[in-house]
């Protein structure tokens, strides 16, 4: 079958995707876990009595997602409109009489998102790994670089000096809140789901919640409080989690973008032959890693976008949003598990041009360390007199081309404030960077091992 988007072709799907994630997702996964959900239903309901051992055993050794018919499944599911019934079909066939006992008491939805929780199960442990495998990629490029003096930007201007080892730091901060967050995020909502017809399990009188929490047991879900039909907010939290990394990942793309600009020259993705290249411009390199990751999440985005959508649900069983579901939860587990991929390749290679920051540290003429000449001379000017008089001396460095230590130096009351000594000290970027080795130190010794090992 031809693939038709960049998720299933062959030119694009590890651009946008990854094999294991794909494995997670595939129909075979799903339909294993299908699976799965019935032989445990089952289990659950003979040790609570529902259901006869011996149908219970029967139903355990004879059901086998291999032996399904996958084009009888296809036609049934189009004509359904769910693939739970035609499933179910074929393995009680399987099964003989004790095929009667099996999906006792549940509905489609039951089915289909336990399945899916296994499956997110799965696909957040990949997101853990990866997560951690970048994380540790980013404490090391801190450390190495927590005496690398660049020039900290603001609106794209230079601003304050900085080391880039605050930056990376700054990086690997977000992913380790992330980090805490997808912990939280498996605990609360990968939840099984069993309600029956309108989520009361009616159809088990007494023994409906025993049946639910023996098969939360079974599958290793958490047992909700109640049936979450339409309540949809633990696979918001998922998905949006997904989002937010994603975005935290595209920041650190778009940062390496940039930086990889001609102009700025200061960082250059990892190189192999053909990498970046361009059909018609030799010279090129162009930042692929970077660029694939901002795609991703900008298309994380949408898919936070419309699960949100999809939460507006109707009464006890939804007419629509709950099949946006199947389409967004694969697809936005595909597009971050590319997002950390590209993103922990881009790390691990990283080329850091310290000289070329360096030269751009001086691209101004130390108008980089404005501030810190005027906090020196605002305790004998005050901080309005000592800003107006710097704020003179830039606009003469930019008017002339010449340097800001030099301008200090001709005005009179800095040199009887300060000295020429001290104005030269002040515009040396390395004696300005305030507390961001000491927080860089913080956020790189504040790892944690276990939680990024992968």
């Amino acid at each position: 079958m031809a693939s038709s988007t960049v998720f299933d072709s062959f030119l694009f799907r590890d651009m946008f995707g990854t094999p294991a994630m794909r494995e997670v997702f595939n129909d075979e996964s799903f339909v294993d876990a299908v699976v799965r959900t019935e032989v445990a239903l089952a289990a659950a309901q003979a040790r609570v009595g529902v259901i006869p051992r011996e149908a219970t055993e029967k139903i355990a050794a004879s059901c086998d997602s291999a032996l399904l018919d996958h084009e009888r499944l296809r036609v049934d599911t189009e004509n359904v409109g769910y693939p739970v019934l035609p499933i179910v079909t074929q393995l009680a066939g399987q099964c003989g009489d004790a095929g009667g006992f099996l999906h006792w008491g549940a509905t489609t939805q039951d089915v289909m998102d336990t399945a899916l929780m296994l499956q997110c199960a799965n696909a957040l442990s990949l997101v853990e790994t990866q997560l951690g495998r970048l994380r540790a990629c980013l404490r090391d490029l801190a450390e190495a670089n927590i005496e690398t003096i660049t020039a900290g930007r603001t609106h794209l201007q230079h601003a304050l000096p900085i080391t880039f080892g605050y930056r990376v730091a700054v990086w690997l901060s977000a992913l380790d809140r992330h980090a805490e967050r997808l912990a939280a995020v498996r605990e609360r909502d990968l939840m099984v789901q069993f309600g029956g017809a309108a989520g009361t399990l009616a159809s088990l009188g007494s023994q409906g919640l025993r049946v639910r929490a023996e098969l939360a047991a079974e599958l290793g879900l958490r047992d909700p409080e109640i049936t979450w039909h339409v309540a949809r907010d633990g696979l918001v939290e998922i998905v949006g989690l997904l989002a937010a990394i994603g975005g935290s990942v595209g920041k650190i793309g778009t940062d390496v973008a940039l930086l990889c600009s001609t102009e700025f020259g200061e960082l250059a993705e990892p190189f192999t032959p053909g990498r970046g290249a361009s059909s018609t411009m030799p010279q090129k390199r162009n930042p692929i890693s970077s660029e694939l990751v901002v795609a991703a999440a900008k298309l994380l985005r949408d898919k936070a976008s419309a699960m949100l959508d999809a939460m507006v649900q109707d009464f006890e069983r939804a007419t629509g949003p709950w099949h946006v579901e199947w389409a967004v939860i694969p697809e936005a587990f595909l597009l971050l598990s590319s997002s950390l991929t590209q993103a922990t390749r881009l790390i691990a290679g990283l080329r850091v041009n310290e000289d070329r920051m360096r030269a751009n540290l001086g691209l101004t003429g130390g108008l980089i360390m404005a501030e810190s000449v005027m906090m020196a001379l605002a305790p004998t000017l005050g901080r309005q007199q000592a800003h107006e008089l710097v704020y003179a001396a830039c606009g003469r460095v930019i008017d002339t081309g010449s340097d800001l230590a030099t301008e200090l130096r001709r005005h009179p009351v800095v040199v009887e404030s300060l000295g020429a000594q001290r104005v030269d000290q002040l515009c040396d970027p390395a004696t300005y960077l305030g507390s961001a080795q000491a927080m860089t130190r913080s956020v790189v010794d504040g790892w944690s091992c276990s939680s990024a090992s992968p």
